[in-house]
């Protein structure tokens, strides 16, 4: 790599902590968004990123797992991996199911505090409101995204 590519490689490591993934993580997708050819072994990933094998199989089935990339065997028996193409709306989707969890947790919450918690209601029911519009929009959101990607995309 580049020192300019090196640098776009950490720096999408920082992002994903950001999002809370490892930086092993980030700096594997950033390493499979710039590199030729875009897909490579768990092997050649450890030596580009300088990180253990391991430490690169474990940042690979954690990226598998939420969507963003795909492996796919070769001729010569060894699994290379590659991005997915919508792997973004594969997190976006990710994170909206967690809200439907949330909703979940706060309708119980409503369950369990008596019409005599008026404050507490309050606040459970602003947070359910919230997660109730963020789960209405979010299916919204994506659909505009998809339309928007193939208006600059052609």
């Amino acid at each position: 790599m580049t020192p300019e590519e090196a640098e776009f490689v950490d720096r999408m490591g920082l992002l994903m902590e950001g999002f809370g993934g490892s930086r092993t993580m980030g700096r594997m997708y950033g390493r499979l968004m710039i590199c030729d050819p875009p897909h490579q072994s768990l092997t050649e990933l450890a030596a580009a990123l300088g990180v253990s094998k391991a430490s690169t199989s474990t940042a690979a089935r954690q990226l598998q797992e939420g969507g963003v990339i795909e492996r796919f065997p070769t001729p010569d028996r060894q699994h290379r991996y590659r991005l997915t193409p919508g792997g973004w709306t594969q997190v976006l989707r990710a994170q909206f199911a967690v809200v439907a969890h949330g909703l979940q947790v706060l309708e119980f919450g409503l369950s369990v505090v008596g019409d005599d918690r008026a404050d507490a209601r309050a606040r459970l029911e602003e947070s359910r409101d919230f997660l109730t519009f963020v789960e209405r929009e979010s299916n919204d959101l994506i659909r505009r995204w998809e339309d928007y990607r193939k208006e600059i995309r052609g």
